[in-house]
């Protein structure tokens, strides 16, 4: 069952919360929250360590090994969410796969060297431009001179996810994966579900315009036929 676990912690200034959910049984097989009776916009650490000393050991003793990796739900005010539209020249050639791969490196790098002290969450394509016309996907075998593409960028700041990362790091826990609260709730039309489902649908393409960030060190494997993956 190990392999079949994931693990999310969300954390906003006024709830916590943690689940261990089976993606084999599409379930949580643990969850506990606790609600903050706070005016403050700010996240009580102090609160949060009582918090995951309760619920991590309580979770490493049901799954029978310690926790590794954990995905963090962040819901703050200080996330930071932007739009930006690129128009690159394309030849009257067909628009492919790594002409579009290049546009979007090129928006990332742009972001990164604008905001510097921000982490990109969730880079997610728009809309597209070609020929005058909207596209909210790309179609097969479009032929345009020019190619415009709108990138919404949702991002944390650097020392808020430092400050989290410094915490769990005291139960030899890593963050692999941030997720924006409002950004998944917008998504998801199904309100009923846990959002530990709904994260984990997102993990999986869900989204089919969001573009898949991964660690540098992580081998390239292209393009994914449903959502685009490109390096962090």
């Amino acid at each position: 069952m190990n392999d079949e676990i994931e693990t999310y912690l969300s954390i906003s200034p006024n709830k916590f919360e943690i689940y261990l959910f089976d993606k084999k049984n599409l379930l949580n097989t643990y969850k506990e929250k606790i609600e903050i009776n706070s005016n403050k916009d700010e996240i009580d650490y102090n609160l949060l360590i009582n918090f995951l000393e309760k619920n991590i050991f309580k979770i490493e003793k049901l799954i029978g090994k310690f926790i590794k990796n954990i995905n963090l739900i962040l819901h703050h005010k200080k996330i930071l969410n932007l739009s930006l539209g690129i128009k690159k020249k394309n030849y009257n050639q067909i628009i492919n796969q790594k002409h579009l791969e290049s546009i979007l490196i090129e928006a990332k790098d742009l972001f990164n060297e604008t905001y510097q002290d921000k982490q990109i969450v969730h880079m997610v394509i728009n809309k597209y431009i070609v020929n005058d016309k909207y596209y909210t996907k790309l179609e097969k075998d479009l032929v345009s001179d020019f190619l415009c593409i709108e990138i919404e960028f949702i991002s944390v700041p650097k020392s808020l996810a430092s400050e989290i990362s410094r915490i769990l790091e005291k139960y030899q826990i890593k963050i692999v994966k941030y997720f924006d609260y409002n950004y998944i709730e917008n998504l998801f039309l199904e309100k009923d579900i846990e959002l530990s489902h709904k994260v984990f649908k997102l993990q999986n393409g869900f989204n089919e315009n969001e573009v898949i960030l991964v660690p540098k060190n992580l081998k390239k494997v292209g393009f994914f036929e449903r959502f685009f993956q490109l390096f962090s």
